[in-house]
């Protein structure tokens, strides 16, 4: 499997875990913090706002699975690859959320 395949499959299931939350809280009508929030990063977002950024992450995701890394459900590499990037992305969003929902709690 070529270089950009491993990459492809890898940052595709990084970006599939980023569509969840947002998604999740944007169809919900709650905010949820994004790029776009105030200040970038470490502020909250309409559920109008996450909803968009998820889908765009949902695009990103298909798009490196898909059409740039060939995905094929039946082979165990591109499946462990995409679940790796999904795996160490969900942890990682968990804990920078935990993070910023105890800061924003702390400066009420």
């Amino acid at each position: 499997m070529p270089w950009y395949s491993v990459a492809a499959h890898f940052f595709g299931g990084v970006f599939l875990a980023n569509f969840a939350p947002h998604f999740i809280a944007g169809v919900s009508g709650l905010p949820f913090y994004t790029p776009f929030g105030t200040p970038p990063f470490r502020g909250l977002s309409s559920p109008v706002v996450n909803v968009l950024y998820a889908l765009f992450n949902l695009a990103v995701a298909y798009t490196l699975l898909a059409v740039v890394g060939g995905f094929q459900p039946r082979r165990p590499a591109p499946v462990a690859l995409a679940a790796a990037g999904f795996a160490l992305a969900s942890v990682g969003i968990a804990r920078s959320a935990a993070k910023l929902r105890r800061a924003s709690a702390s400066q009420r």
